[in-house]
């Protein structure tokens, strides 16, 4: 038996409005990247550089571990090239220059390597001490980027300095949204 089309739409349409309705006051899934990057200090590059962790980058804490993995990189980056920048006819000053930029970027490396291992203990009655070391080099490091932006002459490496400062500057907005109440909800063990 064949029924007709109006009567399926006169039965079906209400059960298809009321899941519609049910679904769009729950919302759909948001994107946790996008979610998070859309308050940080530069969402955009936030959202480009974190895009690649949108489907294991669930919760504040892998959010956060994976911007200052991306901070390192950068920095890691800006340090081998800071190594191959030609000193060899440089005044005095610019030489010193390029020596204390390179040292101040190794600290950062060390700085957000040793960020990385306190996000990985952030838990329990430690979270607090966890977090201020984590807060506390991730703000080294970008202290670190802004000395070495003031002394550096060069074009490429300011270029270079200044985007290591952005993303480290979005790594320590993740980190600060781990000691809110929902980023400590979702810290896993």
């Amino acid at each position: 038996m064949k029924i007709p089309f109006f009567i399926l739409t006169v039965f079906l349409f209400p059960l298809l409005s009321a899941t519609v309705t049910a679904a769009s006051k729950h919302g759909a899934p948001q994107d946790p990247v996008r979610s998070a990057c859309i308050h940080a200090s530069y969402p955009g590059l936030c959202l480009r550089m974190l895009s690649s962790y949108s489907g294991s980058a669930n919760t504040p804490r892998v959010l956060a571990q994976a911007a200052v993995k991306v901070s390192l990189s950068c920095a890691r980056k800006l340090s081998s090239y800071l190594t191959t920048v030609t000193v060899t006819g440089k005044s005095k000053r610019e030489r010193a220059a390029v020596s204390d930029c390179m040292e101040q970027v190794a600290k950062s490396v060390d700085e957000l390597s040793k960020t990385l291992g306190e996000l990985r203990r952030l838990r329990g009655e430690t979270f607090e001490f966890h977090m201020s070391n984590a807060q506390t080099w991730v703000n080294a490091a970008l202290t670190n980027k802004d000395t070495c932006l003031n002394e550096f002459e060069g074009v490429d490496g300011k270029k270079m300095i200044m985007s290591v400062a952005k993303v480290t500057s979005n790594a320590l907005y993740m980190i600060n949204r781990l000691d809110g109440s929902q980023g400590r909800d979702q810290l896993n063990p």
